[in-house]
């Protein structure tokens, strides 16, 4: 028998598409964002396989799916699926939220607004009118450049293995404020007040090429965009070489996806909790 004063709200459907996508965190955090903030939300991780990715895509929105996170390999083809981008969408190259509205697919970045909630507003990192180093030219960089412009450092440097890369990619964000881009060995001489690691070499246990002096004293702090049980190869170098405060990607995650949540459902989840929560899971 079909009650017809059932009142339950009706459950949204969202989700992560990547490959691989087992490891994904995203179910369990917007979990805890949708019983934080009374959402009647579905959130599950979907594998992609290679070449597959429209189709999939057109699927979800065919079965009714409001919203998608995309992680690796598939930003680069969301940000060509979209028929509208925000500007640090645009500026990142790449998009890791999907807003199905209007019947329109619509691209935004949250990657670069999650890293400067976690370093300004968690870490409490003052921003403008600092020395950052970004190392990598990648995706991940790209992504966070023009979100952390926008906090007025007073020089952003990005430092790559091949200068040219570095060069191109800070070229391309001059108007944005004061950044350059070179290889390791130019950094002889320099010192920062945080150093950003945007590279891949952690998940590899690998350290990039940093000199002795780069990290400024006194109060000098280290970010690792990657985050582990334990400390990464870069943290621990700079444990060693004199940063105050070195922190790993974590929160970078949760604030990323508190932002996608935030634009599917016009509510702003409360993140500590959640943090510290994955922080217990992952120990």
């Amino acid at each position: 028998m079909i009650d017809i004063f059932d009142f339950s709200p009706k459950v949204d459907d969202y989700a992560v598409m990547g490959n691989p996508i087992g490891h994904s965190k995203s179910p369990a955090i917007h979990a805890q964002f949708a019983r934080q903030t009374k959402q009647a939300i579905n959130y599950t991780a979907i594998h992609v396989d290679l070449g597959g990715f429209e189709q999939a895509v057109g699927n979800f929105v065919a079965s009714g799916g409001r919203g998608l996170n995309i992680t690796v390999p598939f930003k680069q083809e969301a940000w060509a699926l979209a028929e509208e981008r925000s500007e640090r969408a645009e500026r990142a190259g790449a998009v890791n939220t999907l807003i199905f509205k209007d019947k329109k697919i619509i691209g935004d970045n949250t990657d670069g607004v999650g890293l400067v909630r976690d370093l300004r507003d968690n870490k409490k990192l003052e921003l403008q009118g600092r020395r950052i180093l970004l190392m990598g030219a990648g995706g991940a960089a790209r992504g966070v450049l023009l979100p952390l412009l926008n906090q007025q450092p007073a020089q952003l440097t990005i430092v790559n293995r091949t200068p040219e890369k570095a060069k191109d990619l800070a070229d391309s964000f001059s108007e944005m404020g004061k950044v350059a881009g070179c290889g390791y060995e130019a950094l002889a001489g320099q010192s920062f007040d945080l150093i950003i690691n945007a590279t891949a070499a952690s998940l590899r246990g690998e350290m990039p090429p940093l000199r002795e002096g780069v990290i400024a004293p006194p109060g000098g702090a280290c970010y690792d965009m990657m985050y582990a049980s334990k400390p990464t190869a870069f943290m621990r170098w700079c444990q060693e070489h004199g940063a105050d405060r070195v922190y790993d990607g974590l929160g970078m995650l949760v604030e990323q996806a508190a932002e996608s949540f935030y634009l599917w459902r016009g509510v702003r989840p409360q993140t500590n909790e959640v943090i510290e929560t994955l922080r217990q899971e992952i120990k």
